[in-house]
């Protein structure tokens, strides 16, 4: 019945008791000498985690570290105890393990928003925690019993300088929803009369915080040397990220920027709604943002009362997610069911902004690259994507890893794409991470937990609906279309084999990235002759740059001939798919916009060179009235000699 199964038979285990006593009592001496300075005077609090910083604050106070720790440890430790027993007596049933994970979640609950926020962010963490237990821990998401109300008025006030009822004329009496670090209440601004959603965080959140992490981190220093001789993590570096994520959801003004961005992210999209935020009404610990009346996304029966398009949210939900993960780099790292709402007409609704995080370029276009990996079946390519996000350290030996993840992958994949469910690949991968050296970023167990939570609602909404058969089409769209020189390296090792002086074209391949970007074209603004015209374009601006694509124009040409007859015969068939694939779209008006695009871009390089900033985009050459704007433009005066220059 124990929740963890990362620690294999026969190799030790950390105690807990002894432990936790040890850090509580001992973490005073160890740190006295580095904060004096900051005991002397109250030491400033930043809104950004600073472990040194933390450290300084909870030892102001180290009775309340010893009393925090003795309550922590003796109710883990009788839950640890509890666990133990069920393994001496045998105690492994559904029933006992059911109860257990109850036990775990109200536990939690008891310890208070540290170890909510724990138990949320071990729900989908299948490296560290078993299938069962996460599936109790995921009711940690939305049902946290709620604070006073009587005290979220006094911070209210104290927070924006008015009383409640001078700044809303409605205010309900009880929150609406309460969260681990705050409730919310509904009401209505009396200035413009919008209705509005007051978030009021938790009273003496920070201080709790502060004294949890501070244990937290000085268990991990404790520990991390076994951890890294048996787990091959470095346990503190695991706290720091867990808590600099606490610190950045615990500032309410910070989720206010976070939602600005989403809004200016989505602003030209008609199927995402993102709430306005009153800035005038919102502090570190209040945010006041438009009210979202619409039907949880779980809703089934009202979303079909109200006449929404079952498919076509489910598909505006998944491409949102895909944008943010791919396109902006900027996702919510918490959108269940609760922080996404379908309004009347269909769009797709975002709320509570406090936990996101950010996807570098690079490493979207790795992600990019991987999920056309997976629909290659290119399991090699796939493990290394992992060494290029960091689950694996570089120079690490894939050659074993390659055959356990085609396993999981043809498994996952059942006998057709449809049958794909990514809960599987997770759960089969925590049995890949015991195995093998790998190690889940904190950030991509956020990417990992966000699609989760969307192909749930997916999975409650339309148990048939596949989401990788959104992500597959999207992602071979973007490869396609990307202005990236990286992403057109990556295109071009897909669709070539073998070494560099020798390419094969892989018409295969070619094939079905070229027919799941057709498939995209429904979902997204780019249509395939776009697609067409942006590679273009790509390529001329890498040969023009001098980018390095690894494939000589001659090479390239000479792999497409050699590919004509591979295997011996002449694939004339695959060569006619393809063409029949792009036929509707291989049109003499696309070879003049192709041809258009890329004298527009030449001349415009041209002119830059002589200092003439020209914005050539929309010029059309065979209308004389753009010709007229452009040869009256001053920008071309330029051009002319100076007069008495040499």
């Amino acid at each position: 019945g124990s929740p963890k199964a990362s620690i294999p038979r026969g190799q030790p285990r950390p105690a807990a008791g002894p432990v936790g006593v040890c850090a509580a009592v001992l973490c005073y001496r160890q740190s006295r000498s580095r904060s004096s300075s900051c005991r002397r005077a109250s030491c400033p609090r930043s809104e950004v985690y600073d472990a040194l910083q933390v450290e300084a604050i909870a030892l102001e106070n180290p009775l309340a570290i010893f009393w925090r720790g003795v309550q922590v440890v003796s109710s883990l430790g009788r839950y640890y105890l509890s666990l133990r027993l069920d393994d001496a007596f045998g105690r492994t049933d559904s029933k006992t393990v059911r109860e257990r994970s109850q036990e775990l979640r109200e536990l939690l609950l008891y310890l208070g928003p540290c170890y909510v926020k724990l138990g949320q962010a071990l729900a989908n963490r299948p490296d560290i925690i078993r299938d069962d237990y996460m599936a109790e821990l995921e009711a940690l998401q939305d049902k946290v019993p709620p604070f006073p109300s009587s005290e979220a008025m006094s911070i209210i006030r104290e927070e924006l300088g008015q009383e409640p009822m001078e700044i809303f004329s409605e205010l309900t009496a009880e929150p609406v929803a309460a969260a681990s670090l705050g409730q919310v209440y509904r009401g209505r601004l009396r200035s413009n009369r919008a209705e509005v959603a007051v978030k009021v965080q938790r009273p003496g959140l920070k201080d709790t915080l502060i004294l949890d992490m501070f244990i937290f981190r000085r268990l991990s220093q404790l520990l991390n040397n076994w951890a890294q001789a048996h787990l091959g993590c470095n346990v503190t570096l695991v706290v720091d990220e867990f808590a600099s994520k606490l610190w950045e959801e615990a500032n309410y003004e910070q989720e206010a920027k976070n939602a600005q961005m989403f809004a200016k992210n989505f602003g030209q999209d008609p199927t995402v709604k993102i709430p306005k935020v009153f800035m005038q009404y919102v502090s570190k610990k209040v945010i006041t943002m438009e009210w979202i009346d619409g039907l949880k996304s779980t809703d089934l029966a009202g979303l079909r009362r109200r006449g929404i398009d079952i498919n076509e949210f489910i598909r505006n939900g998944v491409q949102a997610a895909l944008r943010q993960l791919l396109e902006f780099g900027l996702f919510h790292g918490d959108p269940h069911a609760g922080n996404i709402f379908a309004m009347d007409d269909g769009r797709i609704a975002y709320v509570d902004f406090g936990n996101v995080a950010n996807i570098s370029e690079s490493q979207r276009d790795v992600l990019i690259g991987a999920i056309t990996h997976v629909s290659n079946s290119d399991y090699k390519e796939i493990a290394n994507d992992f060494i290029r996000l960091g689950f694996l350290r570089p120079g690490t030996d894939v050659s074993e890893i390659v055959p356990a993840m085609e396993t999981i992958w043809a498994d996952s994949m059942g006998k057709s794409i449809k049958d794909f469910n990514f809960r599987t690949v997770t759960g089969r991968f925590s049995k890949l991470v015991y195995q093998f050296p790998i190690r889940i970023p904190e950030r991509f167990s956020l990417v990992i937990r966000s699609l989760l939570m969307q192909e749930g609602i997916c999975m409650c909404l339309n148990p048939d609906f596949s989401i990788i058969e959104v992500a597959l089409p999207y992602a071979s769209k973007r490869l396609l279309s990307n202005p990236n020189p990286t992403l057109r390296r990556e295109l071009l090792s897909i669709v070539f084999s073998g070494p560099p002086e020798r390419p094969v074209l892989q018409w295969d391949r070619l094939t079905n990235l070229v027919t799941l970007a057709k498939q995209a074209r429904d979902g997204t603004s780019i249509q395939i002759n776009q697609v067409i015209v942006d590679f273009f374009r790509g390529l001329r601006r890498d040969v023009v740059n001098g980018v390095e694509t690894g494939l000589a124009p001659a090479k390239v040409l000479q792999g497409g001939l050699q590919a004509l007859t591979a295997g011996d015969r002449l694939r004339l068939k695959d060569v006619l798919q393809l063409v029949e694939l792009l036929s509707p779209d291989l049109t003499p008006a696309l070879a003049r916009e192709v041809a258009d695009a890329l004298i527009r871009d030449s001349v415009e390089d041209v002119l830059r060179e002589r200092g003439v900033q020209l914005e050539l985009e929309d010029f059309d050459p065979r209308d004389p009235r753009n010709l007229g704007k452009v040869l009256t433009s001053g920008e071309l005066f330029k051009l002319l000699p100076v007069p008495g220059a040499a």
